[in-house]
C-alpha cells in the first residue's frame, strides 16, 4: 500500500503521519475553503494550468486571498516527484490541493496564525473504485438539487460553479444513490434541466457532437471537460454547450461522467433505462486519454 504524502505550500515534504491541521481550521469546522484534485500519470500531473485557474476563481468567489499561481506550480512538482520517487513513474496518484481561510479568529493574543490562510497538497494511491468504473462504467439515477437554473445569479452566495470543500450534500446525494442500488448520481434542476454529477461533468455524445451543459446554469466548470472539447474542436468534433434534459441523455449515443482522476466513466443505465453501447465510445475514452495530455 503506498504511503500518503504531505506537502505545504513552501514544498516542505513533511511527516503525513505528524499531527498538521489546527482542529479550529475553518476547512475542519465550516468547509470554508476550496479544493482541486488532479491526476498524476506517467510521472506528470495533469492539467495543471486548468487547475490552477479554476483554484484562482473560486478563490475569488469565497473572497480568500489569490492564490499565487507559481507557489502551487512549485509546489505540485515536489509532491509530484516525490510520488514518483517513491512508488515508480506508472503509479497513478491522486493529488488534492487544500486552500482554507485557516483558523477560526481568536481574541487578541490567543493566536497569532489566527486569520492566514492554509495551504497544503496530499497524494494518495487512485481507488478502486475509479479503476472500476473506467472499465464498467456506472449507473446512474437523477437528482432534484432543489435550484432554479438561474439561481447561480440571483444568490451568488450559494458558490454554485465555486469547488469548495462543502460535500456533504454531495456525499449524501451518493450514499441516497448506493443505497437504491445505484453508482452515481445526475442532478437536475428544479425545471428539470440536467446540471453535473457530484463530481463529474455529463457529456453527452451525439454523432460527432459533443454536448455539455452550460457553466451559468450554476454547475461547476470541468477541468476535465474544457481539455477534451478543446482537443476534440481540433480533431473535427463539433462541440456545444446548452440545457439538456433527461429526454435528450436517453437519446444520445452515448453519455459520460468525466472528471480528473476516473477521466471518463460511460453512463451504463439511466434511472433504470439501458444505454447503448456504440462505437464512438471507445473514441470518446482516447480522445480524453489525450485530451489530459496535452497541457502540463
Amino acid at each position: 500500500m503506498s504511503q500518503s504524502i504531505l506537502v505545504s505550500l513552501d514544498g516542505t515534504v513533511l511527516d503525513p503521519e505528524v499531527p498538521f491541521l489546527h482542529a479550529d481550521d475553518l476547512a475542519a469546522v465550516r468547509g470554508d475553503g476550496i479544493f482541486e484534485t488532479l491526476l498524476i500519470r506517467d510521472g506528470w500531473a495533469r492539467c495543471v494550468t486548468l487547475h490552477l485557474q479554476r483554484l484562482a476563481r473560486s478563490a475569488e468567489m469565497l473572497d480568500l486571498p489569490e492564490p499565487d499561481a507559481e507557489k502551487w506550480r512549485s509546489a505540485i512538482e515536489v509532491a509530484t516527484r516525490t510520488w514518483v520517487d517513491r512508488n515508480g513513474e506508472f503509479a497513478e496518484g491522486l493529488l488534492r490541493l487544500v486552500y482554507s481561510r485557516g483558523r477560526e479568529a481568536h481574541p487578541a493574543g490567543a493566536g497569532a496564525e489566527s486569520g492566514a490562510p492554509t495551504a497544503y497538497l496530499t497524494v494518495g494511491p487512485v481507488a478502486e473504485r475509479v479503476v472500476a468504473v473506467r472499465a464498467n462504467g456506472v449507473s446512474v439515477i437523477t437528482l432534484d438539487r432543489g435550484y432554479s437554473i438561474d439561481v447561480a445569479d440571483a444568490a451568488p452566495w450559494q458558490l454554485l460553479g465555486a469547488k469548495t470543500l462543502s460535500y456533504a450534500t454531495n456525499m449524501a446525494a451518493l450514499r441516497h444513490a448506493a443505497d437504491n442500488g445505484y453508482d452515481d448520481v445526475i442532478y437536475v434542476s428544479s425545471e428539470g434541466a440536467i446540471l453535473e454529477g457530484p463530481r463529474s461533468t455529463v457529456v453527452a455524445v451525439m454523432g460527432k457532437t459533443l454536448v455539455t451543459p452550460p457553466a451559468e446554469i450554476g454547475i461547476l466548470p470541468g477541468t476535465t471537460q474544457v481539455a477534451t472539447f478543446a482537443l476534440a474542436a481540433e480533431e473535427g468534433w463539433q462541440t456545444e454547450t446548452r440545457v439538456l434534459r433527461p429526454a435528450d441523455l436517453l437519446e444520445a449515443d452515448s453519455v459520460w461522467l468525466i472528471s480528473s482522476v476516473p477521466l471518463a466513466a460511460r453512463v451504463t443505465a439511466l434511472n433504470g433505462h439501458p444505454l447503448p453501447v456504440t462505437e464512438v465510445c471507445q473514441d470518446f475514452i482516447d480522445l480524453v486519454d489525450r485530451a489530459i495530455s496535452a497541457d502540463r
